[in-house]
């Protein structure tokens, strides 16, 4: 693996950086594999998905390094949203929500470019069950990967959207987290993708650092008074990093907030040129992960919630009561959801989020909203698949314990129809 002269170059002065252990470990074609445990389907004590020891991730309660990389397709649990295969280093994320917030506590939660979905699942089961998490994705062909993997996560207090950022702007002062994992030059994923190295550039940086101001700044007014951003990117160059964190003070006066980190995580804390703004480095020859680049920083000017430029949106179908009954056997606690219906299925979505889901429904484009159950035909309901891997099922609903081919066959059949 050549690695470009031009990254080498411009990383000689960064805190650090350490060249020869650096190219020998992008050299070396060593692979790291991680999951996370979904904590809401597999309970501590249990196996997780393979009968080898698991490694556990410092940073992550739930993370684990594998010996191996098995095959994930063939697992029925993967499907079934047991454990989600995620990057130990992005997983820091976690650190970050829990060293600023109290996750006890109900919060709206921003998850802006969220496509595949790692760092929503992870935010999902750290925060409140009271709490609300919009999973957006501004791309939209990578919208769909996105809601299937919330699908698989099973929890009812997510919303998944398709927006810019900038569309935002419309929930002024509504959300207590934004978490930006800007889109950057790729970098820090070098080893895992080696097609990457040919996409890169210096000119491609530059833009990238041009592109993460713009969400930044499109995003900034959705953020209330002492909200917290976090910021990451899987780029080692500090136009990226560093530079964008002196901008986000010298734009915004916000404050950056500093996070604990043990000495034995292989972690490198640094601090912006300018502001002295903190952040954490993540370099594949000092921790068992990918390149990654994290920070926090909290909003200090006065605000209050307002939301601006409504859109309107087509009133959804009227769950009758005879629907509601039919469908009420089948959660665990059906007082605590109110129902809507789209194309003739029905969606149970926490009582607690009706007045938010219509605020969410006036500014963005939902794609995915809560759970959906399923149709209700002759006051019987056929359950949607979504309903069977959700959270929020019955316990009294029959069940089958099936063995491992018979798993794989239902799930190839479900494939292709």
């Amino acid at each position: 693996m050549n690695l470009p002269e031009q990254l080498i170059r411009s990383l000689q002065n960064v805190k650090g950086f350490d060249e020869a252990a650096f190219i020998q470990l992008h050299q070396s074609g060593e692979q790291v594999t991680s999951v996370r445990k979904n904590p809401a389907k597999i309970l501590d004590g249990q196996s997780v998905i393979f009968n080898n020891q698991l490694q556990q991730i410092p940073w992550c309660a739930n993370g684990y390094y594998l010996d191996e990389r098995p095959s994930f397709t063939s697992d029925p649990l993967f499907h079934a949203g047991a454990y989600y295969v995620q990057e130990a280093s992005s997983m820091f994320v976690g650190q970050a929500l829990q060293q600023t917030l109290d996750l006890s506590q109900p919060l709206k939660v921003l998850d802006l470019c969220a496509a595949p979905g790692g760092k929503s699942t992870l935010i999902q089961s750290l925060i409140s069950a009271e709490s609300l998490l919009v999973s957006n994705e501004v791309i939209k062909t990578r919208v769909n990967i996105l809601s299937e993997n919330i699908t698989k996560w099973g929890a009812a207090n997510v919303v998944v959207s398709n927006n810019d950022p900038k569309d935002f702007q419309r929930l002024e002062n509504y959300f207590d987290v934004i978490v930006i994992d800007a889109p950057c030059s790729g970098s820090g994923l070098f080893r895992k993708d080696a097609a990457a190295i040919e996409e890169w550039s210096i000119n491609n940086v530059q833009l990238c650092s041009q592109r993460q101001q713009r969400i930044v700044a499109d995003v900034f007014p959705a953020l209330k008074e002492n909200g917290i951003i976090i910021y990451s990117t899987c780029s080692y160059s500090t136009e990226e990093d560093e530079a964008v964190c002196d901008w986000m003070v010298e734009e915004f006066k916000m404050e950056s907030v500093p996070l604990k980190v043990e000495n034995t995580w292989g972690i490198v804390a640094t601090e912006s040129e300018i502001h002295k703004a903190k952040g954490y480095r993540f370099y594949p020859d000092k921790v068992k992960g990918e390149g990654f680049f994290i920070t926090v920083f909290k909003k200090k000017q006065e605000a209050a919630f307002s939301a601006t430029q409504k859109k309107e949106r087509k009133t959804l179908q009227q769950v009758t009561k005879t629907e509601i009954e039919a469908v009420s056997p089948w959660l665990k606690n059906a007082a605590d959801f109110f129902f809507i219906k789209q194309n003739e299925e029905i969606i149970a979505v926490p009582l607690y989020l009706q007045n938010d889901l219509q605020i969410l429904q006036t500014a963005l484009y939902i794609k995915k909203a809560a759970v959906r159950m399923g149709a209700v035909i002759r006051n019987e309901l056929i359950p949607h698949h979504e309903l069977a891997i959700s959270t929020i099922i019955s316990t009294a609903i029959p069940s089958v314990e099936v063995d491992l081919e018979t798993a794989l066959q239902y799930l190839r059949n479900r494939k292709y129809k």
